[in-house]
């Protein structure tokens, strides 16, 4: 028998059997190889996601890779027997925005697999076939399901626009920090120094291309071009803007609790920064995320320290939230 974690309620959660829904027309059918658990998963568990952005009773699971078992009326027939990663934003496809490419801002409302549709935390996802990237045949699928966060940091590694010889840094050095230096890496910087809180992160940042790595407690320099955040904090988003020269960009990819102290309008208008920010990932970021890891540029596999099965979903959302500096990404096995 297959099964699924079911999400009641915050805090409730049982197995249950699950049966694969067929797909209909511009739908796709995937079995579900392996989904990651990350901080949002946690908050759909413990009830504390922002009020729209999760719908009870739910499966989680919008990190994830697997491969194609069928398809509806209307997708080609060659999708069957692919590997695939899929984005999560069900968009419209019909607003401005969408239309302009910026899926994650669709003004039809917010729809993602696994906060407020069916999630991968089960045997089998069905979704429309739009959304899925196709990977080479012969990709590492427990790497690939790492994409999700991924593309996330390619959307804020494609903001930023980092040049060859540009000094770029990286503030945070969890899965998404770690993602950043890889991407960043992938562009030729002069210098591309890690902010982090922990000092046994440091081995790992410079092997995925770290030149320098500090602690936020060390003296920092002040004249990067280019600064993506990733940790998630309001201090750490000050710390990620003084790290820049003047005029330097800055692209913002954690998001903070309500209420959080943000940047000094002041200084961003006499040093002239240029802030963005990072919401999920659209179709742009996707694509070139799947070519990164394609050409080999990207490498998942040593973020990952514990797979489980789905029948451990409580363990694993324990883990994340453990704060053991020996827990990386945590990912379950259908």
């Amino acid at each position: 028998m297959s099964s699924e974690v079911l999400v009641e309620a915050p805090g409730e959660h049982r197995l249950v059997e699950h049966t694969p829904r067929e797909p209909g027309p511009g739908e796709a059918l995937v079995g579900v190889h392996a989904v990651g658990i990350c901080g949002s998963d946690r908050e759909v568990y413990q009830g504390n996601r922002p009020e729209g952005y999760v719908r009870y009773p739910l499966t989680p699971g919008h990190e994830w890779s697997g491969t194609v078992r069928a398809v509806g009326a209307g997708v080609p027939a060659s999708l069957v027997g692919r590997k695939v990663v899929g984005e999560g934003f069900r968009n419209c496809q019909v607003c401005d925005r969408c239309h302009a490419g910026e899926t994650t801002l669709c003004t039809d409302g917010y729809e993602e697999t696994g906060f407020t549709q069916p999630g991968a935390m089960a045997a089998t996802l069905t979704l429309p076939a739009r959304l899925l990237h196709v990977l080479p045949d012969d990709a590492d699928l427990t790497a690939a399901a790492l994409l999700e966060p991924a593309a996330c940091i390619a959307a804020a590694a494609l903001r930023a626009g980092a040049r060859p010889g540009e000094r770029v840094a990286v503030v945070g050095t969890g899965t998404l920090g770690m993602f950043a230096v890889q991407f960043l890496r992938a562009g030729s910087p002069a210098e591309l120094l890690v902010v982090g809180t922990r000092r046994d992160r440091e081995a790992l940042s410079r092997r995925f291309g770290a030149t320098d790595f500090r602690t936020r407690d060390q003296e920092l320099p002040g004249d990067f071009d280019v600064v993506v955040e990733t940790a998630g904090s309001a201090s750490a988003a000050r710390t990620a803007a003084g790290l820049l020269r003047r005029g330097g960009r800055l692209v913002l990819t954690g998001i903070p609790a309500p209420g959080a102290e943000g940047l000094d309008p002041t200084d961003l208008v006499v040093r002239q920064l240029e802030v963005h920010t990072v919401f999920g990932a659209p179709p742009d970021a996707w694509s070139h995320t799947v070519r990164v890891f394609a050409a080999g540029l990207l490498d998942p596999l040593p973020l990952v320290t514990h797979e489980l099965p789905l029948a451990e979903f409580s363990e694993a959302i324990e883990l994340v939230g453990s704060g053991d500096p020996k827990v990386g990404k945590v990912l379950l096995r259908p």
